[in-house]
């Protein structure tokens, strides 16, 4: 079965969360997704809270960006999430928007070094062991965790180029796909991923998550091509979708017969009823994705 999710946007204030975990819970939705965009909320607080307030919705922070964490604050948060919460946190560590790197002094000559040396640290920390690493951007001294999580936990990787996406196959558990993947570009981060998998020896699941732009209600189609617009997408085809949960339905199948385990909807940033859209997602389109 594909899995199914939503998007909580950090354009909408903090406050609002609570209301809307509370109904993605009740509307049977699978998974609630927040982001740890410069420089609206973070990402490890609003997670936390989210999973506080419900017993059985997965929480996904997509993404942390690794120029802002030391690893071992990364893992420490990680692994005090999957105790607190076992099974029920999701998260995934990129290199950041560049732009919002440098405004903040954390900007680095070579992203992908970083979040390979992170990932493999990171990685290695919940799992248990006692790491020594001198990289060029991660250096730990004897660091190992007090409180490991208790079972395997899956550490995903957000990743757009080509190098980025063979990374993750080499040393993450699972991608995450911005809402800028058509199908297509799906099939063809399957085949990066793959390589960097194949490179690495692994032959563990990989599970590939993507975000899918989605606009429903009488003016969605309008909003849809706004924010595409706005975002230099709009001559991208077959990027995003606009109508009812059939068409929406459709369009997740497309992303997962292309390669996506998981298909998380995004709304527009000017989505009128962000309350609406999970109903909208938990109640309609679920029960059409098979």
């Amino acid at each position: 079965m594909t899995g199914l999710g939503a998007v909580f946007r950090p354009q909408l204030p903090p406050e609002r969360l609570r209301a809307i975990v509370r109904l993605a819970d009740e509307s049977g939705l699978e998974e609630l997704w927040l982001w740890e965009d410069c420089f609206l909320e973070g990402g490890i607080s609003a997670a936390s809270a989210a999973l506080a307030w419900t017993e059985r919705l997965r929480v996904g922070v997509g993404l942390l960006p690794v120029p802002l964490r030391n690893v071992a604050v990364t893992a420490m948060e990680a692994a005090t999430l999957h105790r607190l919460f076992p099974g029920r946190a999701i998260l995934g560590v990129g290199h950041g928007v560049q732009d919002w790197m440098g405004q903040v002094g954390a900007r680095v000559e070579s992203p992908v070094t970083l979040l390979r040396e992170h990932l493999l640290a990171l990685r290695a920390l919940l799992g248990g062991e006692r790491v020594t690493t001198d990289g060029r951007y991660v250096r730990l001294d004897g660091v190992a965790l007090d409180w490991p999580p208790a079972t395997a936990v899956p550490v995903l990787a957000g990743a757009t180029g080509p190098r980025s996406l063979r990374l993750s196959g080499e040393a993450a558990d699972g991608t995450i796909l911005t809402a800028g993947t058509a199908p297509e570009g799906v099939r063809n981060a399957r085949r990066l991923i793959d390589e960097g998998r194949e490179s690495a020896g692994r032959t563990d699941p990989h599970h590939v998550v993507v975000y899918l732009l989605t606009a429903t209600g009488p003016d969605g189609a309008a909003r849809l091509k706004a924010e595409l617009d706005a975002e230099g997408l709009g001559s991208v085809p077959d990027l995003g979708v606009a109508g009812d949960a059939d068409a929406v339905a459709k369009a997740v199948q497309r992303l997962a017969e292309a390669g996506a385990d998981t298909v998380i909807l995004q709304p527009t940033g000017d989505e009128p009823d962000p309350e609406g859209f999970v109903r909208f997602a938990a109640e309609e389109v679920r029960p059409l994705v098979p």
